[in-house]
């Protein structure tokens, strides 16, 4: 039995035509009858110039979730590999479109083929990376021969206008202090859809590049900070989070329980402070090097923080030069639980891979704080 877990395939399925930040308000509707006032001053602070939506021009739905995971799964399906083979589905996504069944029982359902061992993660950025940690440790222990990792999400469900009120237009906080755009209306000039899956096997592929995993760390500072990131609950005046079973039906709406929301109190005091932290003990733990890293492919949710990282990483001694850097931030858009896929798929695409170098991904989640950090070897 191989000792050794490798990426040998990865696909990306991303919905309909690219939208241009132009063309964002048509799609997701107008607030109150008024083009957003935030919108450049947000836009100009992510850095994003397009992204996707599973939606049409009229604002209608064209894809599920589930329907997104699906298509990234079937397209990993060629060359002697088919839903058949499967053995074990691992899916992550930020936004499940029910309570029950689970996401990844429902992608298996869109998928077919043959039974398989199902697990879903359900949070936000990270859980594509807990999915891909799950088929790394069950094909390491010989549980399975392969497992196929996906992570997508539909956040325009939750970006339309209908949704959003006056509220958000908050633009003479924007312009004193960039950070506060991290309410609801920076959430939604920034998320977007889409889903990227990777089929882990014992042995790398026989044509094209693959990534031995060498190791997947992950870390959850919950037990020493509140809640950042949240949907379905409202905080109190002592950040304590209350889930949407603790209001009365007629404050569902009227209080916006169901809608995404984001402490920027706590998000920039802690994002990049408690990363730099994690990278610390891995560092040690792992004896990780920066001059061993000849890629780094950061998840950064804005532009905004992509200084703030790499002074954070300085802090901590560990430099990695700008050219060694892969961010697709600015043509995919913020896709939660699969922009780190993104990212990696990107980077085999663009032919600059060579065998033998190693890729650290870096992975953070404002939800309450986690963290993941992942270190590849091209094949």
């Amino acid at each position: 039995m191989s000792n050794n877990v490798y990426i040998t395939r990865i696909s990306h399925f991303l919905p309909n035509s690219p939208v241009s930040n132009d063309d964002m308000e048509k799609c997701l509707g107008i607030i109150n009858g008024k083009p957003s006032l935030a919108r450049r001053i947000v836009l100009k602070s992510n850095g994003i110039r397009q992204r996707y939506y599973a939606l049409d021009a009229e604002g209608n739905v064209t894809h599920t979730n589930v329907e997104l995971a699906a298509n990234a799964v079937r397209l990993l399906c060629s060359d002697g590999f088919s839903t058949d083979d499967i053995e074990l589905i691992a899916a992550g996504t930020s936004s499940p479109e029910q309570v029950l069944p689970s996401h990844g029982v429902m992608v298996h359902g869109k998928v077919g083929g043959k039974n398989a061992e199902i697990v879903s993660f359900s949070g936000s950025c990270c859980t594509g990376i807990q999915a891909l940690k799950y088929g790394w440790l069950s094909l390491l222990s010989g549980e399975k021969n392969n497992a196929v990792c996906v992570a997508s999400e539909r956040m325009s469900s939750w970006m339309q206008a209908r949704y959003f009120d006056g509220e958000a237009e908050k633009l003479r906080q924007l312009q004193d202090k960039p950070i506060l755009a991290f309410e609801k209306e920076f959430l939604r000039w920034m998320l977007s859809d889409g889903a990227a899956a990777v089929l882990l096997q014992r042995e790398p592929a026989k044509k094209g590049r693959s990534f031995k995993i060498e190791w997947i760390e992950l870390c959850s500072f919950a037990n020493i900070k509140e809640t950042c990131m949240y949907a379905g609950g409202e905080k109190d005046a002592d950040g304590e989070l209350h889930g949407w079973t603790s209001f009365p039906e007629t404050e569902w709406l009227s209080q916006s329980i169901f809608s995404l929301k984001q402490d920027t109190r706590q998000l920039g005091d802690n994002i990049t402070l408690l990363g730099g932290m994690f990278l610390q003990e891995i560092m040690e733990k792992r004896n990780l090097k920066a001059e061993d890293i000849d890629w780094f492919l950061p998840h950064l949710s804005s532009m905004f923080f992509k200084d703030k990282t790499k002074a954070g990483m300085d802090a901590v001694n560990f430099t990695i030069p700008e050219e060694k850097w892969f961010v697709n931030l600015s043509t995919v858009g913020n896709v939660g639980s699969a922009s780190s896929f993104l990212m990696l798929d990107g980077l085999r695409r663009s032919e600059k891979l060579e065998k033998g170098q190693k890729i650290l991904i870096m992975t953070p989640e404002s939800a309450r704080f986690s963290y993941g950090y992942t270190l590849l070897t091209v094949c």
